[in-house]
């Protein structure tokens, strides 16, 4: 088998494995922020939530950072279409992952409850914001992007913001802040206490049930779209491009790849148990069983959007012709090599790092502690 086949390949499943990171950690940490106002009603309890994920959160934006650096070593063209055409949407996310590190460090700075409770709506809004709109992406690649490009693959968007918010991309931005809720109940769960523990505890099972039907129902209005088909693409072995390709558009195609190899099934259905199991660990107070369960979700979740899509990475709905996909968007054979290097060292490093910082700092924050010590959140 050619190397360069087997590196494009690797690289669109190690960029699946980075985005299921990014939900996994940073997800959680997002789903703390929202549920900030719900399981905290006192300010004590609002700086356990806090503290629960202090040790955490910013080393869990280096997934954040690897899943963007990953887009731009290994699929440039679809970095620079993405990143240029929606611009906007890049911005609110900039801005409220901007807001976030701000309330994390300057809310406990002033003892004023006004001063507080507007940082504490800046964690709510930075946290869930994000979630939805990281749904709302994924969704929009099943409906197409509103791009094409000129003789000389300059890209152009033709599309406006809020036509991204469209029903379905709000359904899958829920399913999003759904699953990034469960994973922020399953830790306060597990490291808080009292009333906070038994808060989360419940926001965990609503997120649980929530999920599970916005899964189902996503399913069954991909499976009613017009999917995208490749149709015709250079050669192997020529220089590969959008403008060199046919895409057309067909019912059901989206399941394409489920048909022709069943054994694909198997990553929804890893969505569905780590949804419905953790919902059961949940109710046994199994914090940390439940916890895992939810990173199984996220990894069924977005491996299914994955299969359903492959070999497609961002289609065009302005011209079908014109989408990007695993072959025409990569690196050359000699970055891709260079790339697959670096994330041999860094990527289990990073894996262990944050395995260890958790193991160092598990257990139940006592908000007493918290009470008297000026350096806590």
């Amino acid at each position: 088998m050619e190397l360069y086949f087997v590196l494009k390949v690797l690289w669109w499943l190690l960029l699946g494995v980075l985005l299921s990171g990014m939900a996994v950690m940073v997800g959680m940490d997002m789903g703390v922020g929202t549920l900030l106002r719900f399981v905290g009603r006192t300010d004590i309890e609002r700086r356990t939530c806090l503290n629960a994920v202090g040790p955490h959160w910013d080393g869990n934006q280096v997934w954040f950072i690897l899943g963007g650096g990953a887009i731009f070593a290994a699929f440039p063209l679809l970095y620079a279409t993405a990143f240029s055409g929606l611009y906007i949407v890049m911005l609110l996310l900039l801005w409220t992952m901007i807001v976030r590190p701000l309330g994390f460090e300057y809310r406990s700075k002033l003892a004023s409850p006004t001063w507080r409770n507007v940082w504490d709506w800046a964690l709510l809004v930075s946290g869930a914001v994000p979630m939805i709109v990281y749904g709302a992406g994924v969704g929009n690649l099943f409906l197409g992007v509103p791009f094409h490009f000129d003789w000389d693959l300059r890209s152009y968007y033709t599309g406006s913001f809020l036509a991204l918010f469209n029903p379905f991309a709000v359904m899958c931005g829920l399913l999003s802040l759904s699953l990034s809720v469960y994973m922020g109940g399953a830790m306060l769960m597990g490291r808080g206490s009292g009333h906070v523990a038994e808060r989360a505890r419940a926001a965990a099972r609503f997120a649980a049930l929530a999920g599970l039907v916005l899964f189902t129902v996503g399913g069954v209005w991909v499976a009613s779209m017009h999917g995208y088909v490749l149709e015709h693409a250079p050669a192997p072995g020529t220089a590969q491009n959008p403008l060199q390709q046919s895409v057309g558009l067909a019912p059901g195609q989206w399941l394409r790849n489920f048909r022709a190899v069943p054994l694909l099934w198997i990553v929804p259905g890893l969505g569905y148990a780590g949804m419905a199991l953790g919902y059961l660990a949940v109710r046994a107070r199994r914090s940390v069983l439940a916890w895992w369960l939810g990173a199984a979700a996220w990894i069924g979740v977005i491996g299914t959007a994955g299969v359903a899509l492959f070999p497609f990475m961002m289609p065009s709905s302005s011209n079908p012709s014109h989408s990007l996909t695993v072959w025409n968007c990569v690196s050359s054979e000699l970055d891709l090599l260079w790339s697959t290097g670096f994330a041999a060292v860094f990527v289990p490093l990073i894996v262990w790092y944050t395995s260890w910082a958790f193991w160092v700092m598990r257990g139940v924050v006592d908000a007493r502690t918290i009470e008297g010590d000026d350096h806590a959140y």
